[in-house]
């Protein structure tokens, strides 16, 4: 029997998380304000990948392809024609949700060749997107900017531009990193939310037939070809939804951002998180994408770790080491990521 008091208990504590993490504008600084927002933007591009390998089983190494897909779509579509550069000039959150579109119709094109592919042949096809996108981004500079890339236009939403004039809210100055907060949170949660409720219902069995046995979840009358287009689609969106807030956040695109070391960073999300899992998904995002910003932060303070440029071991590789580690511990000791224990404690009543 579940105990009425954690019934009532756990709306209070979802309420007061709710509630601090509203209020965290007014009072951090700006490096926590912008590690969040970029931590918020992964997380989204993480639950859709951990949709798409996690819940479905279908290995895809080329998730930064869909991110930059998202980023350089906004930029192209809100952005003006000046400087050499193509911009339809857009409304921003048109553009936003435009971006969005196209990168669900970007992972459409290639869901064919998904539907056709399994495992590491599946992985290997998604990689060849990382090479392709690499040459167009460096090269197609009327639409990237080429090597330098391009500025990102602010968002304009509700007659408020989320850049960096300030605007006074309860005597507190709020510039870009502080209004985007407020847009970013939101938009985590509702791709949380609706992920989960993918997994519960329905369309998550049917994935999760898929991932354990393809011939068998055919057998059993579940459109396998179908529902893993779907899900490929549907993952491109959450990463050209991730793309366009990473662009909103650095308020610049640079190719070489979006290339194989981003979708392999992705792959050690969901892995260290836990596959199949929306709030490993989260977590993940925010322990491998959190690591090398506290690294570079506190590099004089920390043992073997030197400022970038100094000699030593720089905080961005310092990171990596430690998320590899990550992986191979939660392989070896942890096989269901770092929720998993949480899961089975909530799932497990005493009787049992």
């Amino acid at each position: 029997m579940s105990d009425p008091t954690k019934r009532i208990r756990r709306p209070a504590l979802w309420t007061a998380g709710a509630v601090l993490l509203l209020a965290l504008p007014f009072y951090l600084d700006r490096f926590w304000l912008q590690a969040g927002l970029f931590a918020m933007a992964a997380a989204i591009g993480a639950i859709g990948l951990n949709l798409l390998t996690g819940a479905t089983g279908q290995l895809s190494m080329g998730h930064a392809f869909f991110l930059a897909v998202g980023a350089y779509g906004y930029c192209v579509l809100a952005g003006d024609s000046a400087g050499g550069l193509t911009g339809l000039n857009l409304p921003s959150w048109l553009a936003a949700v435009l971006a969005v579109a196209l990168a669900g119709v970007a992972g459409g094109l290639f869901s064919p060749i998904s539907g056709r592919l399994q495992g590491a042949y599946l992985g290997i096809a998604t990689l060849a997107l990382i090479f392709i996108g690499q040459h167009v981004l460096f090269n197609a500079h009327d639409l990237t900017g080429g090597f330098n890339g391009r500025d990102v236009p602010p968002l304009s939403l509700f007659g408020i531009t989320f850049d960096e004039s300030e605007l006074m809210v309860a005597a507190v100055p709020f510039g870009s990193a502080e209004k985007l907060w407020y847009v970013a949170l939101p938009t985590l949660a509702g791709c949380a939310l609706f992920a989960r409720g993918v997994l519960r219902g329905r369309p998550g069995r049917a994935m999760n037939a898929i991932r354990d046995h393809r011939i068998a979840a055919g057998v059993m009358g579940v459109p396998v070809a179908r529902y893993r287009a779907g899900v490929f689609v549907l993952s491109s969106m959450y990463a050209g939804l991730a793309g366009v807030l990473l662009a909103l956040v650095f308020q610049r695109t640079v190719p070489e951002y979006f290339g194989m070391i981003l979708s392999l960073e992705y792959l050690a999300m969901i892995v260290i998180g836990g596959l199949g899992s929306v709030a490993g998904a989260v977590v993940g995002a925010v322990f491998v994408s959190l690591l090398p910003q506290l690294l570079t932060r506190y590099s004089d303070a920390l043992p073997l770790v030197s400022a970038p440029g100094t000699g030593g071991v720089a905080p961005g590789e310092a990171s990596r080491y430690l998320y590899g580690a990550a992986v191979v511990a939660v392989v070896l000791f942890l096989p269901g990521g770092l929720v998993r224990p949480a899961l089975r404690r909530k799932t497990t009543t005493p009787g049992e």
